[in-house]
């Protein structure tokens, strides 16, 4: 795919077009229209050329991958960046690959979603008072955006949380980097400022500012963590109990 004249080409453009954005629908758009990290940019077209060996036969998305869910969602789960053959592959967060099966699975028993796996864009996933983004929109390599892509992309970050503000009530937070991506875009969206020093991530970790929907910690639902037992069903059952707890949801 080649950008549009609309197209964000620089850091400054993702600012200005993710301002402007007056709608989560609008904001989609722009952010699956995004050309701004060049390194990035090339390594998503690359991944969807050449594809992997179980897959060649699909057509991959290849771009940035929007959040999912409702609107008026009051819980909101933050991850690190899409996968490079789930996301990216599929066009939709967290589907297509095993952190994908492990969270949603997890949704679904906790009843913040209709469906326990999520393959593909029109698989009939609808999820409940539940909307899911990353930090990063682009997959990147080795799963590791470096600090200038993670800023040029906040700005996504900092306007979805803008236009969630009316109804969001919680934060999950999948990991340590979306912990530590927590903190600059809370600031910008409530204007509230961190503490000092910055709480420290832990699964179960959990903190509350005033004027702010409390953020709960809670480890990465990758293969890394799930197949070691680091992170159990029962672990994440947990965490999601709490956060329908904090949503007014239990």
């Amino acid at each position: 795919m080649q950008p549009s004249e609309s197209s964000p080409r620089t850091p400054d453009g993702v600012v200005a077009q993710a301002a402007e954005a007056a709608s989560l629908s609008v904001l989609d758009a722009g952010i699956a229209d995004c050309f701004a990290c060049p390194r990035l940019v090339e390594w998503r077209t690359e991944v969807a050329a050449v594809k992997r060996a179980s897959f060649r036969d699909q057509d991959y998305w290849g771009r940035p991958v929007p959040g999912y869910g409702p609107a008026d969602a009051p819980i909101a789960i933050l991850g690190l960046a899409p996968a490079a053959h789930g996301g990216n592959r599929t066009g939709r967060i967290f589907t297509g690959d095993r952190s994908g099966d492990v969270l949603f699975a997890a949704l679904h028993r906790a009843g913040l979603a209709n469906q326990p796996t999520s393959v593909s864009a029109d698989d009939g996933l609808e999820l409940r008072h539940t909307r899911i983004f990353a930090a990063v929109r682009c997959a990147p390599p080795d799963n590791k955006p470096t600090p200038e892509e993670r800023d040029t992309c906040a700005p996504w970050f900092r306007r979805e949380l803008e236009l969630l503000r009316p109804t969001l009530r919680v934060v999950v937070t999948l990991g340590a980097f979306a912990w530590a991506a927590w903190w600059p875009a809370m600031k910008m969206a409530y204007g509230v400022n961190p503490p000092v020093p910055r709480p420290k991530f832990g699964h179960g970790a959990e903190v509350s500012l005033p004027g702010v929907p409390p953020v709960l910690g809670c480890f990465h639902v990758s293969q890394q963590n799930t197949f070691t037992g680091r992170l159990t069903p029962d672990m994440l059952d947990a965490v999601f109990t709490r956060a329908k707890a904090r949503a007014g949801l239990a």
